[in-house]
Formats: C-alpha cells, sequence, structure tokens
C-alpha cells in the first residue's frame, strides 16, 4: 500500500508538470484545427500531414485533430501539443441537438491510446449515451491527460470547470440550439464572461477569420486561440468568393 501511495503521487506530480509545461507552451499562441471528413479530398493522409507540416512552418503552436490516424502522425512528426478528438465519418444531420464530438469514454480512450495531449470533448449539457460529462472528465485526468470541455453556453462553461475539466474552449458556441447562431462572428461575449468567472485556461475557438479576431481575443483574456476551417477547410472558402453577395 505504502509503494501504491507512492506511485500514485509521483504519478500525478508527473503529470502536473507536464500540465503545466504544456499549457504554458500555449499560452497566447494559436493552434490550428487540421481536419477533413472522409468524404472530402484533403482527407487523405498524406493531405492531412502536409496540412499540419504547413501550419507548423506558418508559425502554429499546436494541433486539433480527429482520429486515431491523425493523431498518431501528429505526435509521431511534430514536437508541438496535440489536442485530439473523435468525430464520426458523417456529422449528424440534427447535429444542433446531438453530442458527436467524443461523445462517450470509448472515444475518450481512443484518443488517450494515440497519444493525444489534450482530449477534447462535447462539454455541453445535452444528452450523452452511455455515459455522462463527469466520467469522460474523469477518465481523461486519471490517464494524466489533459481534459478540454468544448461548451456553447456560459452555464455549460462553468458546469464543466466544477466537474474538473482543464481547459473550457467556446468551440460550439452558435453550433447547438442553446446559443447564439453560427452567423454572429467569434463568441467573444462569453470569451470575456468565462475568463472573468473561471480559474482555468479559456480558449476561444470557431469562426475567426482575421488576424484582428486574433488580437481582440488574447486582449479579452483567451489563453490561447484555435483556428480552422479559415486556414484549412479550401472548400468552405472557395464557396465564400464564389457565392459572395
Amino acid at each position: 500500500k505504502v509503494y501504491k501511495n507512492l506511485y500514485n503521487e509521483l504519478f500525478f506530480h508527473s503529470c502536473y508538470n507536464r500540465y503545466m509545461n504544456i499549457i504554458t507552451s500555449i499560452r497566447k499562441k494559436v493552434i490550428v484545427s487540421v481536419q477533413a471528413l472522409t468524404h472530402e479530398p484533403l482527407y487523405d493522409e498524406r493531405c492531412i500531414i502536409a496540412m499540419m507540416k504547413s501550419v507548423i512552418l506558418g508559425g502554429a503552436c499546436g494541433l486539433r485533430v480527429s482520429g486515431a490516424r491523425d493523431i498518431k502522425n501528429a505526435k509521431k512528426l511534430f514536437d508541438v501539443p496535440v489536442i485530439g478528438i473523435t468525430k464520426p465519418e458523417k456529422i449528424p444531420e440534427n447535429w444542433q441537438e446531438v453530442v458527436y464530438i467524443t461523445p462517450d469514454t470509448d472515444c475518450v480512450n481512443e484518443v488517450i491510446t494515440a497519444g493525444a495531449d489534450i482530449v477534447a470533448f462535447d462539454g455541453t449539457a445535452r444528452y450523452r449515451k452511455g455515459c455522462n460529462l463527469k466520467q469522460i472528465i474523469d477518465k481523461v485526468r486519471l490517464s494524466g491527460r489533459i481534459s478540454m470541455a468544448d461548451i456553447s453556453t456560459f452555464e455549460e462553461g462553468v458546469n464543466a470547470r466544477l466537474l474538473g475539466a482543464d481547459i473550457v474552449s467556446t468551440t460550439l458556441a452558435g453550433y447547438t440550439k442553446e446559443s447564439i447562431p453560427s452567423d454572429s462572428g467569434p463568441a467573444f461575449d462569453l470569451l470575456e464572461r468565462l475568463v472573468k468567472e473561471l480559474d482555468c485556461p479559456v480558449i476561444l475557438e470557431g469562426r475567426i477569420q482575421t488576424p484582428e479576431q486574433v488580437d481582440k481575443a488574447f486582449d479579452l483574456g483567451a489563453h490561447s486561440v484555435v483556428i480552422g476551417g479559415a486556414i484549412t477547410k479550401p472548400i468552405s472558402l472557395t464557396k465564400r468568393f464564389v457565392k459572395r453577395g
């Protein structure tokens, strides 16, 4: 029992040091989400790796990637923090109503096993099958990884932190029925409220289009900014120009 307690103490001390190093390394920096759905041309493994290389060369301090294949490649090829998630092959038609980002403990285990430093998951108050939010956060904590709750409202952010989430991110703001519509730009108001209320890093993610918006996020207290579609989604970027007006 003495040896077991000592092992646990050393394990959590080591995890804490690793946690602090990762959290410090992403402070006031940009993380890029490099993802593609299975039906998209860029889902090809070589394309995803090329995109990851490109954004790292461009100065990204970390990567947010989906699925075991891309998490493993990110960890193998790059010396930056990796946020890992799972997503279904096809986004549900009722995506505003259901949990589909790392939705259960099996998916959490997949992300952990693949080697992600930070495990991100749906941190909303919506129903999830087979487990609850606390079980997801506890599983991440016991693995020694950092937990990141993707939320859509202020109340969800507070709840996720109370349940033990290490990081809260505005990822789902505007993408649930409970939050402000997604055509309203980055969730600056939500970010500002969370920064004032929570005692943990708060990340701004979602609908960031310009460097000025990144600057504003940091001025409001964002620990990091995650950018996805504005950098790594050529299909949607092209549509913006073709369907202008």
